[in-house]
């Protein structure tokens, strides 16, 4: 496979390759891949958190079904709004390329193949009973406006729309129409369920955005529908940064993110990475592990080759390891290297789920285009270490081979 370029305002210096890998680098990581089952947590591993009652639960242990999961071909039904006394300017074609088919390929990319999401675009304006100010649309919208928006949306479209065909709901108001807010992007979830064509809808993704929309955002709010959590923090003013959390880590913490690639954690989720690709980790009986890189596609054998390294750390957190490289989804990378965080279960979605531990907590990066410059060098490279002193554990890269797989070791830290 070819190496990947090296993106616009990469470091170089982190993106630094040893000059001679010693043969017993690669017999090491060969010595550390971990077979498992065919599908994500049947084995339950030991290092696989547990659902909890948290929102949108970083737990592993097994599948929400009241979500939809991504591990096969899904059909996804794209509805365009308009509104009395505003003409749209765009057909339904040309705003559906906005988030068609890159947003299918990005899930194609970031599952390995095992998800396809199929657009189903309706060319055709459906018309709505009130104007959008009378829906009052914004960020935090009245419950009351909301439930009247979504009852009119499905019934409006309900003539023309077969909905017991489809397993997910876009709703694309005209970007045009006046009171159309695209800061109220989101996924509705309700508690009652609303029934069309002999279905419960329980779901719906309210799509408020501009054209062009803001990078990445139907991908980021597909992922609510999936269980995925929201990986940022929204401070208590309104003001401040919002990417503390994970900077350009995932998608599900920005959309404008360098490194939108889904956290190995969450592919674990999905079903996109198996048992077999993850590495339960003992840092009590210290040995060389291998990461074959995240956004690397799958190649033959590749399957059993871990991409995901966890140390339990309690009852509901882990430490996750994984190797972020500059292709993919993550073309735009900042820096490449070996990336560490905190996970825990316990903790609901907005508030802190995941937690990208700082490599190099005295320096940044990527000014003028990272969403969280301090963030954006997190990952570890070759040759560089890092100790966690909340749970005593320290990371060390020792090398990369010459296929890209990575060479970590991680044992109980002395300070």
């Amino acid at each position: 496979m070819p190496r990947a370029q090296t993106p616009p305002g990469v470091d170089r210096r982190r993106l630094r390759r040893v000059a001679a890998v010693v043969t017993s680098l690669s017999a090491l990581i060969a010595t550390s891949i971990v077979t498992g089952p065919a599908t994500a947590s049947e084995a339950a591993l030991s290092c696989a958190l547990g659902r909890t009652d948290a929102h949108h639960s970083e737990g592993v242990d097994g599948w929400n079904g009241a979500y939809p999961r991504p591990d096969h071909a899904l059909d996804a039904v794209m509805i365009f709004l308009s509104f009395p006394h505003a003409k749209p300017r765009m057909s339904p074609q040309r705003l559906s390329r906005d988030y068609f088919p890159a947003t299918s390929r990005f899930f194609e990319r970031a599952s390995y193949g095992r998800f396809h999401l199929r657009a189903h675009i309706q060319n055709r304006w459906v018309r709505m009973p009130h104007p959008a100010t009378w829906y009052g649309i914004q960020r935090d919208w009245d419950s009351g406006r909301r439930s009247d928006y979504l009852r009119d949306a499905v019934a409006a479209a309900d003539p023309t729309v077969d909905f017991s065909r489809y397993d997910l709901i876009y709703l694309v108001a005209d970007p045009g129409a006046p009171g159309v807010d695209a800061d109220a992007t989101k996924v509705v979830n309700l508690d009652q369920p609303m029934y069309a064509d002999g279905v419960e809808l329980r779901r719906f993704v309210t799509v408020f955005e501009h054209s062009p929309p803001d990078r990445n955002v139907l991908a980021h709010e597909t992922g609510h529908v999936f269980d995925l959590p929201d990986l940022y923090h929204r401070p208590e003013s309104g003001h401040g940064n919002w990417d503390t959390h994970v900077g350009d880590w995932d998608l599900m913490g920005s959309q404008f993110g360098l490194a939108p690639e889904p956290f190995a954690w969450h592919k674990w989720r999905l079903g996109w990475i198996t048992d077999g690709q993850v590495d339960c980790v003992n840092p009590d009986r210290p040995r060389m592990h291998a990461l074959r890189t995240l956004s690397a596609p799958e190649a033959p054998g590749s399957h059993r080759r871990p991409r995901l390294l966890v140390v339990r750390t309690g009852p509901d957190s882990a430490l996750a390891l994984e190797a972020r490289g500059a292709e993919g989804n993550d073309r735009t990378v900042c820096t490449e290297g070996v990336l560490v965080y905190r996970v825990r279960s316990a903790t609901a979605s907005g508030e802190g789920p995941v937690q990208v531990l700082d490599g190099h907590p005295g320096t940044s990066a990527c000014w003028g285009t990272s969403v969280y410059p301090p963030l954006a060098d997190a990952p570890l490279a070759v040759g560089e270490s890092m100790n966690d002193p909340e749970d005593g554990v320290r990371i060390q890269v020792e090398g990369r081979s010459g296929d890209g797989e990575w060479a970590v070791k991680v044992t109980r830290s002395t300070s």
